[in-house]
């Protein structure tokens, strides 16, 4: 059964600071709990290394689409099964709401407890205000990627001409 969490976070940083701080995959570690590591495999492309409540999974995941300052969608397509967004909306000058979409598919029994639990909303709670600690302390970006990635057409959808 899938799970659906959406959490937001105000930051007190401009908007362009929270997304290209964010597009910085392999500092993630940092400030999201029970995250090892995060390689860079690709531009759209990462690995990851996880270890929460003792059960340690490795998976890759592929941005569906992304663009500079407003969103970071992806999937994943190799291991524990999640997709998700994370939006950037400008507040005023200084500030900017991080909004996180997850959709993810527990496995087994102490995964399903715990989200049966409210674990996994709690945990994507703290990692924003985390988020938000670690970027307002440094109070800029380490950098940032610009690149933009159109989603991938829907079936049924045709292109215009």
């Amino acid at each position: 059964m899938t799970t659906d969490v959406v959490q937001s976070i105000d930051v007190t940083v401009p908007v362009r600071t929270a997304y290209d701080q964010w597009t910085q995959f392999e500092s993630f570690p940092r400030f999201m709990e029970g995250v090892e590591r995060v390689e860079q495999v690709t531009p759209t492309r990462t690995h990851w290394v996880t270890k929460i409540a003792g059960v340690e999974r490795e998976f890759d995941a592929e941005i569906s689409e992304q663009h500079p300052d407003e969103r970071v969608a992806w999937h994943t397509d190799r291991g524990t099964h999640q997709s998700g967004v994370v939006t950037f909306h400008r507040i005023d000058d200084a500030t900017t709401r991080v909004t996180l979409q997850l959709s993810h598919d527990p496995e087994g029994f102490v995964e399903k407890a715990g989200d049966a639990l409210g674990i996994v909303q709690s945990r994507i709670k703290g990692d924003l205000a985390n988020f938000k600690q670690f970027i307002e302390k440094r109070g800029h970006q380490e950098a940032g990627w610009r690149g933009d990635v159109d989603a991938a057409p829907q079936s049924g959808d045709r292109p215009t001409s």
